[in-house]
């Protein structure tokens, strides 16, 4: 694991109260919301989730409340934003990092945990209530946390402890003996199993971040923590070969059952697929469907490499997905795998291993015959197989580079089609897509006449914008400009389409929204699309629209451009079904003076409100009552006469407030509040206390 962070920055640089209180909201529900957690340090990472949740009730409800924030708070909100943020990369760490070096540091990383709950509960000891304007549920919440953070003690889990001092001894006795014969692969297959570690591939993937820890702790762990990282991935590698010898559990239940029933309807086919079957070849080497060594390696639509004969097989029976990932194809050109193609072969002729079907079963047994014998060098063909594959991702990366450089538009477009597919699984697939120099040609690829060469290289380029730095290196490429041509005039709609969701991709990142948000062309360039694109393109739009709306200043630019009408009509047009995204986008824009006064202006708007009340998502009514609410404040009277009026309003009100979530429970009771005080001043009250 990384070394521990640094203590609590001094406070003297604050952030504005609103940004402040946006950037706890967003923080604090980014953890919140963390999913697929490590198998290690559950308890510590669950607590602290739990401990996150409530401080973001905190922060959302002081955030509801518009109101002026004591002077005395803002010392502790920062404080406690640096915490989170630091629980969020700590989490984050453990989720990505390695699980078994996690187990072998469970000690240090649980008194990380324990030192950031220390820090949480110093920012509490100067928080001050009873100045804040908050409802009694919340106000209890946040006391019984302080109390709690503040008796805290330090929490190591005792299973992880003795998992890893049996680990550790297990290492020790294989140094001392200097033979794997020595160590207990059962053991070793359960404790790997209980942190997560269950098939072949996570052992892989484990491995490949055991190296890159190695990597990270050369330069400050020191000679011993390095050489036990290594040890660790020799361990594992040996244990892989061992255990997994003859299996294959990479595919799921499905998977299994869908290519059993395949196989078995082409029996001949499967009897001499299973004679070829050689234990030892990488797993990569391998076809995922009859789980031979590939003679003819293609991609398909989804990404993944078959054997041709196999998927053709597969396909020309009727199936139209991905075996192994279940994903519609959206067609069913098989692309040679080159680069994998030249290193099966380089395997082949290394291990005397002939490609001619008719000798693949002879080869089998005398594979079994002297099994033993290689067990060492086939353990070394495992470790290195997904070596050889990242390697080949690599070479065909920038072979196809190469041809987005130098080749004709017919092989432009081949080639911008090719790196569209590569980009479209795996996120080292898009780093390495990167690293080969791809971005600057696609960029360049975005202002082609040619519809097919514009729609690959968007669409190359919203794949490659999933992976965190390639956003960084598409801006810095001047990207943008280019992304909203097409999207404002893109030569056909997936491009306009897949231009937009680019831009959301894209302002993930806080600064990128900014960048976005200056550009006069691309705000009106999203609402073009909200007003007439497609459902799809409109789905984009919305929520593109919504994360550039994030930043304050781009909310004023999307109220000008006329979002908000186009977004109150989207709420009566059923065939878009984007409902929530345009109540969500909304609601955003209730932030920012001119947006509250140009959704004031609608006279359709709070019946539709009233209605989705009763028969909207869960969502979609939180968001409803979002709007209601700011509508209803500062000077909104008559709107808060519709409701009372419209008979629906307040049982539908109350329902929420008795029923819903409950961040939707605290604004059903404010809205409620607020139209019990304009009943009690109106001389004409209609009974909304009875």
């Amino acid at each position: 694991m990384a070394a521990a962070f640094p203590s609590t920055m001094t406070s003297s640089c604050l952030l504005p109260c609103g940004s402040l209180l946006e950037s706890l909201v967003h923080i604090s529900n980014e953890v919140a919301s963390m999913e697929k957690l490590p198998c290690v340090q559950v308890r510590n990472i669950s607590a602290m989730i739990r401990r996150t949740k409530i401080l973001y009730s905190l922060f959302e409800e002081i955030q509801d409340t518009n109101g002026s924030i004591p002077p005395s708070s803002i010392l502790c909100l920062t404080e406690l934003f640096r915490v989170i943020r630091r629980v969020k990369a700590l989490i984050q760490e453990c989720k990505d990092g390695s699980c078994v070096w996690g187990l072998i540091q469970t000690q240090f990383v649980s008194n990380q945990f324990y030192v950031l709950v220390k820090e949480m509960g110093r920012a509490l000891d100067i928080l001050p209530l009873s100045l804040l304007d908050l409802s009694a549920d919340t106000r209890e919440q946040v006391e019984l946390l302080h109390k709690q953070v503040k008796r805290v003690d330090s929490y190591v889990d005792p299973r992880e402890l003795q998992r890893r001092e049996v680990l550790l001894q297990i290492m020790a006795s294989e140094k001392k003996s200097k033979s794997k014969g020595f160590i207990d692969f059962g053991i070793v297959k359960e404790i790997l199993s209980c942190i997560g570690l269950r098939n072949p591939f996570d052992y892989e993937e484990e491995i490949l971040k055991l190296e890159l820890e190695a990597k990270k702790q050369a330069g400050t762990g020191g000679l011993i923590v390095v050489s036990n990282i290594n040890n660790l991935i020799s361990l594992i590698s040996f244990s892989k070969s061992e255990i997994f010898n003859d299996k294959q559990s990479e595919r799921t239940k499905e998977d299994c059952m869908q290519q059993s029933a395949f196989i078995n309807r082409n029996h001949d086919y499967s009897s001499s697929s299973q004679s070829s079957v050689v234990p030892n070849i990488p797993d990569e080497f391998r076809c995922p469907i009859t789980l031979d060594l590939m003679r003819d390696p293609v991609i398909i639509a989804s990404g993944h490499t078959y054997d041709r004969h196999s998927i053709a097989r597969w396909i020309n029976s009727g199936h139209y997905t991905c075996p192994k990932s279940g994903q519609k194809l959206l067609h069913m050109a098989l692309i040679p795998n080159y680069a994998l193609k030249s290193l099966i072969h380089q395997w082949c002729q290394d291990n005397n291993v002939s490609l001619n079907e008719d000798k693949a079963s002879s080869f089998s047994d005398s594979e079994s015959r002297n099994s033993k014998g290689k067990q060492s060098e086939n353990a070394v063909d495992h470790i290195s197989a997904t070596k050889a594959v990242a390697d080949a991702v690599k070479m065909t990366a920038e072979f196809l580079v190469g041809k987005l450089a130098t080749g004709s538009v017919e092989i432009q477009r081949r080639a911008a089609y090719e790196l569209r597919l590569l980009a479209k699984t795996g996120m080292d697939n898009r780093r390495m897509i990167a690293e080969a120099g791809a971005i600057p040609f696609l960029v360049t690829l975005l202002c082609s006449h040619d519809p097919r060469i514009q729609e690959n290289a968007v669409t190359a380029m919203l794949n490659l914008s999933l992976y965190q730095n390639n956003k960084i290196l598409i801006m810095a490429a001047g990207a943008i400009d280019n992304i909203v041509d097409v999207l404002q005039s893109g030569k056909t709609t997936e491009s306009r389409e897949n231009a937009a969701a680019a831009i959301f991709s894209l302002s993930m990142i806080d600064e990128c929204k900014v960048t976005i948000g200056a550009r006069p062309r691309a705000i009106p360039a999203l609402v073009g699309l909200l007003r007439d694109g497609s459902s799809a393109g409109k789905r984009d739009a919305a929520t593109a629209l919504f994360n550039l709306a994030v930043y304050n200043a781009n909310k004023i630019s999307v109220v000008v451009t006329g979002a908000v009408p186009v977004l109150i009509d989207l709420l009566m047009d059923d065939k878009a079904g984007i409902t929530d995204d345009a109540l969500a986008v909304l609601a955003l824009l209730l932030g920012c003076s001119q947006g509250l006064e140009e959704i004031r202006k609608s006279r359709v708007l709070v019946p539709l409100l009233t209605d989705l009340l009763r028969f909207g998502s869960y969502k979609g009514k939180e968001n409803s009552i979002t709007l209601l609410l700011g509508l209803c404040k500062d000077g909104g009277e008559d709107v808060a006469r519709c409701l009372l009026i419209n008979p629906r309003s307040v049982p539908s009100l109350r329902s929420l407030a008795a029923e819903g979530s409950p961040k939707t429970r605290r604004k059903a009771d404010a809205l409620l509040r607020l139209l019990s005080r304009c009943c009690s001043q109106s001389h004409n009250p209609v009974g909304l206390l009875v």
